[in-house]
């Protein structure tokens, strides 16, 4: 089908459909200008509440079902485990296209619950029918008869139809949530309280599952436990539904990447068009006038070259093709990608930095005295759930002290930026990791001297500048990606955080592999951490991390943040 002809190039008709809203039985834009209700996002944060029990209660001891229930060997576990989380960490930004191109958010999250719930009952099932499971338990470490292929395929299929159901959720329901907000630029804190307090259900929701559900499933019983996280989706997604009529429900314009596409097409079929008339004014630029209902951006400075897409060359707009004219938000929209990239990037190593505190710090864990108040033996892992609790006082503190100081001191109604939020997460990662490293190096001394164990307490203060950094990091990267995006691709923005996690655990892994090779046996990361160096391993990564930090500050000092215009005044050609 050929574009209509006119000045909008065909846009006009697909941007009323951004505006219109939908909720219940109304018609498209009925909803339009519907008011704020608090409802509505209530009902979002509960939802990632029950959904983070659920998710969490599956990923938290996937490694424990499949060595005691379905008796994996540890090679083929881990293995799994590793090409589980990573599919789970990346379906969110497939999630994200469809909710943006296609389905929009609101129906992308209930298709996304269809597929989740199977996946969910299935694997209570597949627990809780003896013919679906081993007849005999086995213990960590031991050796005993796998699963039958029949059992494998019944659980791995209720698995990843849970990756794909959490996918979707993952990647549309946090810009959902933030669009029952209005843009009130007089009052972001309502909205900045709302990424926070997301960011604080999903870790109650982790440490609840990984507390309360770990524990029904390690002793009582696998199904139980998976019957309570099915319970907890099943709770969330009727809230959902019944949440219906209170949304504001926005609806996709099509495919952000053909758009993508065609800026980069046009600007390169006009390279070398000026950007200034002869008499030196600026060469006139198309706007989409008639859009009047969808966020206009204003025309930034940098990235030139992309600015030629929207040069019109042939007197009036209406003359010219869809691939060889965009309007100036289209341009600025793929402006804001580019910008947003190397941005991105850098969230891949932080992440990556972040990753040491369920592996390399839960190996320094396991070779201290575990035992608190002389009797009391704290496990290791444990300190990741105590983490989560660290997390919400800093959530409380990141929304009770620090921002509204910053408020008072910077005059800014948000207080920091998200950008400067982003650096201070980035420093805490970094007094994190060198506190592990002296920790470390107090317990190797303490190991060489013939001394006592160390305490386990000594891990607290780097457990709690992580958390820290989590908060501080983790709330402004969810803004940042949101805020930052063009109206039509929140959901593939929001979604980078998820990729730059996933990402994250696969540089984890190479520089595991990468010191391993360098360093020999027994090497800095030994099998016995008492002939190691895992101190080495940890100034490593603090180094790692102080350049990805030096690395983030010129890229945030140089950033330029996204600009809608005020108003747009119709394009001429004279």
């Amino acid at each position: 089908m050929t574009p209509p002809p006119g000045g909008s190039n065909g846009h006009h008709h697909r941007r009323q459909q951004v505006s219109a809203m939908e909720s219940g039985g109304d018609a498209p834009g009925a909803a339009a200008r519907r008011r704020f209700n608090w409802k509505a996002p209530a009902i979002v944060l509960v939802f990632e509440l029950l959904e983070s029990i659920a998710f969490s209660g599956v990923a938290l001891n996937l490694v424990v079902y499949l060595a005691t229930v379905l008796h994996g060997s540890t090679a083929f576990n881990a293995a799994h485990v590793d090409t589980w989380n990573g599919t789970t960490f990346i379906v969110p930004v497939i999630g994200a296209f469809l909710a943006d191109s296609y389905w929009g958010k609101y129906r992308t999250i209930l298709a996304s619950i269809a597929f989740y719930l199977v996946g969910l009952v299935l694997l209570t099932v597949s627990a809780a029918v003896p013919s679906l499971r081993p007849g005999t338990a086995c213990q960590m470490g031991a050796s005993c008869a796998p699963a039958t292929k029949t059992q494998f395929s019944v659980f791995f299929a209720a698995l990843y139809l849970t990756s794909i159901g959490t996918g979707g959720v993952k990647s549309a329901l946090l810009p959902f949530g933030a669009e029952q907000y209005d843009d009130d630029a007089e009052r972001p804190e309502r909205k900045q309280a709302f990424f926070s307090w997301f960011f604080a259900a999903i870790n109650l929701g982790i440490f609840i599952a990984g507390t309360l559900i770990s524990w029904l499933e390690q002793n009582v019983a696998w199904a139980l436990g998976f019957g309570v996280g099915t319970a907890c989706l099943l709770v969330a997604a009727l809230a959902f539904v019944a949440g219906t009529p209170w949304y504001r429900v926005q609806m996709p314009t099509g495919s952000p990447l053909k758009d993508i596409i065609r800026v980069l097409v046009a600007a390169f079929r006009k390279r070398r068009v000026r950007l200034e008339l002869e008499d030196g004014a600026a060469a006139p630029l198309h706007e989409d006038d008639d859009a009047k209902d969808e966020q206009q951006l204003a025309r930034t400075k940098g990235l030139r070259c992309l600015d030629r897409a929207a040069v019109i060359v042939k007197g009036e707009a209406a003359a010219e093709g869809a691939w060889s004219l965009c309007t100036v938000s289209e341009v600025e929209g793929v402006k804001i990608l580019v910008r947003m990239l190397p941005i991105w990037a850098t969230c891949v190593l932080y992440a990556a930095s972040l990753g040491q505190m369920t592996t390399t710090f839960i190996q320094q864990g396991m070779a201290m005295d575990a035992r608190v108040g002389g009797r009391f033996k704290v496990p290791v892992a444990s300190l990741v759930s105590v983490e989560v609790v660290f997390m919400l006082l800093w959530v409380a503190l990141h929304d009770a002290a620090v921002i509204p100081l910053a408020r008072r001191v910077t005059g800014r109604p948000g207080g920091l930026t998200q950008l400067q939020r982003m650096g201070v997460g980035r420093f805490l990662v970094v007094l994190a990791l060198g506190t592990a490293a002296l920790v470390e190096r107090r317990r190797l001394r303490g190991v060489s001297a013939g001394g006592a164990a160390m305490s386990i307490a000594w891990q607290v203060p780097q457990f709690v500048l992580v958390a820290g950094s989590d908060v501080f990091c983790g709330i402004a990267q969810l803004e940042f990606f949101y805020g930052e995006a063009p109206a039509a691709m929140r959901s593939i923005c929001s979604a980078f955080s998820f990729l730059a996690l996933s990402l994250g655990f696969y540089v984890n892994s190479l520089v595991v592999t990468l010191v391993a090779a360098a360093t020999g046996r027994p090497g800095w990361l030994a099998p016995d951490l008492n002939a190691g160096h895992l101190d080495y391993y940890f100034w490593l990564w603090t180094v790692i991390s102080v350049a990805n930090l030096l690395l983030y500050m010129v890229l945030a000092a140089r950033y330029t943040p996204k600009q809608v215009a005020a108003a747009v005044e119709p394009a001429t050609s004279d």
